[in-house]
């Protein structure tokens, strides 16, 4: 077993502005790092596809390259932000290489490609706690990838508290 704690782990956590996102990071910290410091943590981003527009939204109005530019700005602020914050998380954490990945597209396809390409020895995403309704609606991106990566998948699900709506 001496051999099997050496081996270089590659982590992937896939993370996002929620709450549930910042949870699953911790957890892996907390529970999944420690006593291996040859592993490599993988923080992935998947900014989300901007919405297609026509040059005329049904209202008549242009959409200029001004506006495009200005919310493709946005996204990739909020990426920055997003992998800054995660990026803190991980500061403690010695031995340990972290990377990030910043990738477009959706999330659901995103997470499946990159862990595939990385060939990754776990995947750990959060989740989100939808209901069968919003779920159905909405898709969850941790059964999804539970269903389509070949690793290992660990879906993290933040506690409830009493004050919660869930």
């Amino acid at each position: 077993m001496a051999d099997v704690a050496a081996k270089e782990r590659k982590i992937l956590v896939a993370v996002d502005e929620s709450e549930e996102s910042s949870y699953a990071l911790s957890w892996c910290i907390e529970n999944i790092i420690p006593g291996n410091s040859n592993d490599t943590l993988i923080l992935l981003y998947s900014v989300p596809p901007r919405t297609v527009y026509t040059s005329m939204d049904g209202s008549g109005y242009l959409f200029s390259s001004d506006i495009v530019a200005t919310m493709e700005r946005y996204s990739n602020d909020v990426a920055q932000c997003i992998m800054a914050k995660a990026k803190r998380a991980c500061k403690d954490l010695d031995g340990v290489k972290v990377e990030t990945i910043v990738e477009h597209g959706d999330a659901r396809d995103v997470i499946c490609q990159v862990a595939e390409k990385l060939h990754v020895d776990m995947l750990v995403v959060g989740s989100h706690g939808y209901g069968v309704i919003k779920r159905a609606f909405l898709g969850s991106v941790s059964n999804h990838c539970a269903q389509n990566v070949k690793c290992p998948v660990l879906i993290v699900k933040k506690p409830k508290t009493n004050g919660s709506s869930n």
